[in-house]
């Protein structure tokens, strides 16, 4: 990110604003939410400002700026009409090491002031480091219409019984799952309706209650991260995501997607690639059931969807023999998915009439298929994890049936913003995949519903085509 958020106290702190427009009135409106001792300088004040100086809001000095005037400031506003004067406050201000924002032009300061939705205590702060304002604002009206007036209410009566809940449910992840439910539950509602008094005196009820419980239970949540793409996380997923205390998490979970997870959740990583486990299935087990039993909710987070070449059942039924309490959120798999963003129906009336969904991965130096059967026409057939052993799989193909010149695609990476297409035959697969070298994961799709790419591809991201492979026939229908 561009710029780091924080929060400033600025209560009594000595704030300049250079200019006395509209735009500067504005500024000083947001400073004397946060309390500031407000100094504005400019000719010709803003009626606003005025008004304000009148009141003993804001010192005001109706002149131009001046070298010295930043003595003592703890925060510069340059909100002049005149970009020189401004750039002259911005070096002023910087060579004095204090926070400068330059109205109109981030890059010349060094803060971003940001579009604020205020519940206070609560502050929500949106910005775009000056790449556009009115995308923020756009974002701050939305969040207004989501987050309701009482959350500051509510926020206050969490500050009230912090140390009191700190002090009777001492262990930290008990206490943060506590506040948890309670800030998520009928305490909550108490205070969106209006009925502070009851929330407090249930709150008071919930902590002793609490507090005189045995050990909690942990619980395992099985969770499908899809095939990359964020955005395609089922909400129950993304809460799952949200209220875990520790993710385990494997090698093909996109980054943007691990980004979902709390931020203060343990991160373990278990990936497994080729002859390299960073963890084996077994340790996996063990892990998830011990985290559990330490009271932990566990993330157990995996790319596409657990139970599809996943070894989900194999974790749930550790899980199960051990008793302990589990959730399964299937993800949309990377088939579905990888097909869709590369513009390929897995099943169309006209090509394919039926779908197959096989692992590609090597055991023991071969890959052990029904080649018969995935050699047959009129359907189309997904190779997982078979990369590292696409020659063989279109040798066997061809050998057990298939037609040389029938479609085939690679996607690779396939959702994301570094997705690309290997249009190819079964004859040409392995000589466009040694030109092109993708890198997994990869998916690949058999099948003549692939000719279809050309005409469905709505995701657009960079394809190549082994055109100069492909058959006349075959060029004409699948080429990029």
């Amino acid at each position: 990110m561009d710029f780091f958020p924080v929060f400033l106290d600025l209560r009594d702190r000595r704030c300049v604003v250079v200019g006395a427009g509209a735009v500067a009135t504005r500024k000083c409106a947001l400073l004397r939410r946060a309390r500031a001792r407000i100094i504005v300088i400019g000719p010709d004040p803003h009626p606003g400002l005025r008004q304000c100086a009148a009141e003993g809001q804001i010192e005001l000095l109706p002149r131009p700026y001046a070298s010295g005037d930043l003595d003592g400031a703890r925060l510069i506003i340059a909100a002049t009409d005149d970009a020189g004067v401004n750039r002259t406050v911005a070096a002023e201000a910087k060579a004095r090491g204090i926070p400068v924002n330059v109205v109109d032009d981030v890059a010349a300061g060094d803060v971003a002031v940001p579009s604020i939705v205020d519940r206070s205590p609560v502050i929500i702060a949106v910005g775009t480091g000056g790449a556009s304002p009115v995308l923020a604002r756009q974002i701050r009206a939305r969040l207004e219409t989501l987050i309701p007036a009482a959350y500051g209410r509510l926020a206050t009566l969490a500050g009230k019984f912090r140390e009191h809940v700190a002090a009777k449910i001492i262990d930290p992840a008990r206490r943060r799952h506590f506040w948890e439910r309670v800030l998520s539950g009928p305490i909550a509602e108490r205070v969106f309706a209006g009925h502070d008094a009851e929330a407090e005196a249930e709150l008071n009820l919930a902590i002793d209650r609490t507090a005189g419980e045995g050990p909690e239970t942990g619980e395992v949540y099985l969770v499908g991260g899809g095939p990359g793409d964020p955005d395609l996380l089922t909400f129950k997923a993304f809460r799952l995501m949200q209220q875990a205390d520790v993710v385990l998490y494997d090698r093909l979970v996109a980054p943007a997607v691990l980004d979902m997870v709390r931020r203060d959740a343990e991160r373990i990583y278990v990936g497994k690639a080729r002859s390299d486990h960073a963890m084996r299935q077994e340790q996996i087990n063990a892990t998830l059931v011990r985290l559990a039993r330490e009271g932990k909710r566990v993330l157990r987070l995996k790319g596409g969807d657990p139970f599809i070449f996943g070894r989900g059942g194999e974790e749930i039924d550790t899980l199960a023999r051990e008793g302990i309490p589990f959730q399964v959120v299937p993800g949309i798999t990377a088939a579905s998915g990888c097909a869709a963003y590369a513009g390929i129906p897995l099943t169309h009336r006209d090509y394919a009439q039926s779908c197959s969904f096989v692992t590609g991965h090597r055991k023991d130096g071969s890959i052990e298929l029904n080649w018969p059967m995935l050699a047959q026409p009129d359907q189309t057939v997904v190779f997982y994890m078979g990369l590292v052993g696409i020659a063989e799989i279109a040798r066997q193909l061809i050998a057990h049936g298939a037609p040389a010149d029938l479609p085939a695609a690679l996607v690779e990476q396939g959702t994301t913003p570094a997705q690309r297409v290997h249009v190819a035959t079964l004859g040409t697969l392995e000589r466009v995949i040694e030109q092109t070298r993708p890198q997994p994961p990869t998916l690949l799709i058999v099948g003549r519903v692939v000719e279809l790419r050309d005409k469905l591809d709505w995701y657009r991201a960079p394809a190549t085509a082994g055109a100069a492979f492909l058959s006349r026939d075959a060029a004409a229908s699948t080429a990029e």
